[in-house]
């Protein structure tokens, strides 16, 4: 079956770009958090090996876990404008024209109350901060950090 994109007046496309570029700039911000995060560990690792100080290398935890919790925040909302995004698509009844609202508590509401698991777990603060890709990252550098300062320790 041939999709017919006659159906698609100009505002919904332009709805779809808007909602891309949103998205576009949400990874990319989420991107760099990854960045961040590695950078500051790593340079809480070195100085803690340098001055043999394992103090050093239990504060980058607090950093990574603010790190992992403002990654959290991108990825749940890039996700909840995924969602967003699909409705648009599929011309959704309930989407008003040029709607850019999808971390609005109603609409959060909303997505949570579907059926779709997909879109529940986007609304999901729990599943987003426990998703793989945040878990490898992030809990590798936790574990690093204490592997760090156990070695440490014990020289």
């Amino acid at each position: 079956m041939t999709p017919n994109y006659d159906n698609f007046e100009d505002h919904r496309i332009k709805h779809l770009e808007m909602t891309q570029a949103v998205i576009g700039r949400l990874a990319s911000n989420s991107f760099l958090i990854k960045g961040w995060a590695v950078t500051v560990a790593g340079v809480f690792f070195g100085f803690a090996v340098n001055q043999s100080d394992p103090a050093l290398a239990r504060v980058s935890l607090a950093t990574t876990g603010l790190f992992w919790l403002l990654d959290t925040y991108f990825l749940r909302a890039e996700r909840l404008f995924r969602v967003l995004h699909d409705r648009v698509r599929t011309c959704a009844e309930d989407v008003e024209p040029f709607f850019m609202g999808a971390t609005a508590p109603w609409f959060v509401k909303e997505v949570k109350a579907e059926s779709n698991t997909q879109s529940s777990k986007a609304a999901s603060w729990l599943k987003t901060f426990g998703s793989l890709t945040l878990v490898l990252l992030y809990g590798g550098l936790v574990a690093s950090a204490l592997i760090v300062a156990s070695a440490i320790g014990k020289g």
